[in-house]
């Protein structure tokens, strides 16, 4: 069933333009504006471009989507084939199913968002045109990850999404940006060298680079051995981006350096380039290799689930400084330990979870990273004990609009039946429970049991962040000594008890402005819609993932 019975040679090209259209763009943005599109201000005018074509991408995906044949997501389809080096029999081959369509459709809108939202609220930096040209090569960049089906296209997609966040953290963050800069890319690259050699040894012993090929071959042209080193260099690449425990400590120091878009993107879309790698590749090519790594990988994701949770638990305690945006930084890990949880079943029910979190987290942590943006703006800071201990009525009296969607955002991602959140970690858990064939099942129920925990962590965590943020301290400022009262940013308000200060009344905060409106409620109503109605997007990759993971056959 189609929603708009679209052509196959319509689909096709919607599909090659939003992947080469922002590719274009960043190129436009870089050159002069034609005279009658200067307009009073160029750096506006640029802006308005990334705009414009950030639109026009997802447009073209929503169209996409409208044309997308519901009765049979496991097909590929608007698929385009075309021989690029046939010495080594790469092509340009593109396409999309029940599982890639939810990706490309969550990173277009993350870069519309983001770019609407930078037009008013540009950070701090060299130029809007190399800004504005960064954002559409990382846009460019992502949504080829999640469209072609090639190994080596797959790989330089994957590769051409670095240097734009480089640049947009070392040139564009806040303090400590060029460490936590140099720290991501090289994390970020090494991984990526031993990556590589994972997909030469795949495409060298099987004698294709193509990824539908060998994922219906199912690993029956690959022998075990060369499954598991596959797997084991691929998978080490991949974990990098995800990011995995132990290998995610680039990751804090990367959103707590990078400006708000910049966090939004990386946290909505990046790392799910690792987790989509996971699926794509390893489960389908090498499925004997993944067998013999499921129980470390499982192992591994629940330590970074639990991890994760006391990170930010230690962060969020009254005295320890925390950062906010650290701290969603540090659930992220724990997050994306339940997606890797669910992969590592390698059952429908977990990996159908698997991609239901990636989705979720995309979409409530790209509006918590919005959130503490416009939060350090109004406070000039994210330190936790600032926020909570400067401010009598803290945000439900001071801006009440904001303090009420950080509330409705922390407790979508603890995982609160009726919001997205809930149903991709349920999920990973079933699976869990019941791992495929030849995966142990008392070591799962462990690991089962270990997230189940976690879930009970990351509702600690963000019920104090909710408290301390929202609520503010319960100690009286009339008890507080000169050297407790954090200091606020230039021109803000003043806590009372301090000379200067407006006595009796709560100071009053920017409340949610028009175009943040504008930016966070699209975010805000799909966490309620995935919640209410998870078919919407079980219903696209459940056939795909059974089709996955039996060898090519629906």
């Amino acid at each position: 069933m189609t929603v708009i019975d679209i052509s196959a040679s319509v689909m096709q090209f919607l599909l090659a333009f939003v992947v080469v259209a922002p590719l274009l763009g960043a190129v436009a943005a870089l050159l002069p504006a034609p005279p009658g599109l200067k307009g009073k201000n160029p750096d506006q005018a640029v802006l308005r471009h990334g705009v414009t074509v950030t639109g026009a991408v997802l447009i073209a995906t929503i169209v996409l989507a409208v044309g997308f044949d519901h009765d049979q997501p496991a097909t590929m389809q608007a698929t385009t084939d075309i021989s690029w080096i046939p010495a080594l029999d790469v092509r340009i081959h593109l396409g999309i199913d029940g599982i890639s369509l939810p990706l490309l459709l969550l990173t277009a809108l993350l870069t519309f968002l983001c770019a609407l939202y930078s037009y008013f609220k540009l950070p701090a930096g060299p130029s809007p045109k190399a800004f504005v040209a960064l954002v559409l090569v990382l846009e460019s960049g992502t949504l080829a990850t999640f469209a072609v089906l090639d190994l080596l296209l797959f790989f330089l997609a994957f590769e051409m999404v670095l240097i734009p966040m480089y640049f947009l953290i070392a040139r564009w963050g806040g303090g400590q940006r060029q460490a936590a800069a140099w720290k991501f890319i090289l994390y970020t690259l090494l991984g990526s060298v031993v990556m590589l050699l994972g997909i030469l040894l795949i495409g060298l012993k099987s004698g294709t680079f193509d990824m539908v090929a060998l994922a219906t071959d199912n690993g029956r042209g690959l022998t075990t051995s060369v499954q598991v080193i596959a797997v084991l260099a691929i998978g080490l690449g991949l974990a990098v981006k995800t990011p995995m425990w132990p290998l995610h400590s680039w990751l804090p120091d990367a959103h707590t350096a990078a400006p708000t878009v910049g966090s939004v993107l990386l946290a909505g879309v990046l790392l799910k380039m690792g987790t989509y790698g996971f699926v794509r590749i390893l489960l389908p090519i090498a499925p004997d290799g993944m067998r013999t790594f499921a129980p470390y990988l499982a192992a591994f994701a629940v330590v970074g689930i639990v991890y994760g949770s006391l990170a930010c638990l230690a962060l969020a305690r009254t005295g320890a400084k925390g950062d906010l945006k650290r701290l969603i930084a540090y659930s992220s890990v724990g997050h994306m330990g339940f997606v890797l949880l669910g992969i590592a079943t390698m059952t429908p029910t977990g990996v159908n979870g698997a991609l239901f979190a990636n989705i979720a987290h995309g979409l409530i942590t790209g509006l918590l990273f919005f959130l503490v943006g416009a939060i350090k703006d109004r406070y000039g800071t994210a330190d936790l004990d600032t926020l909570a201990g400067a401010t009598g009525a803290a945000l439900y009296g001071r801006a009440p609009r904001l303090g009420a969607l950080l509330a409705f955002a922390a407790i979508a991602s603890l995982g609160l039946p009726g919001l997205a959140g809930f149903w991709g970690e349920m999920l990973t858990l079933f699976g869990a429970y019941s791992p495929a064939e030849g995966l142990s099942r008392p070591a799962f129920r462990t690991f089962m049991a270990i997230g189940a925990f976690g879930t009970l962590l990351t509702a600690a965590y963000m019920l104090i962040v909710v408290r301390r943020v929202c609520m503010g301290e319960h100690t009286p400022h009339s008890r507080l000594s000169p050297d407790d009262r954090a200091p606020q940013a230039a021109g803000g308000p003043q806590p009372s008890g301090v000379a200067g200060a407006r006595p009796a009344t709560t100071p009053q905060l920017a409340d949610i402005q028009t175009y943040e409106a504008a930016a966070w409620t699209p975010l805000a109503a799909l966490t309620v819609l995935a919640g209410l109605w998870p078919a919407v997007l079980l219903g696209l990759t459940d056939p795909a993932v059974q089709k996955l993971l039996a060898g090519g056959k629906s």
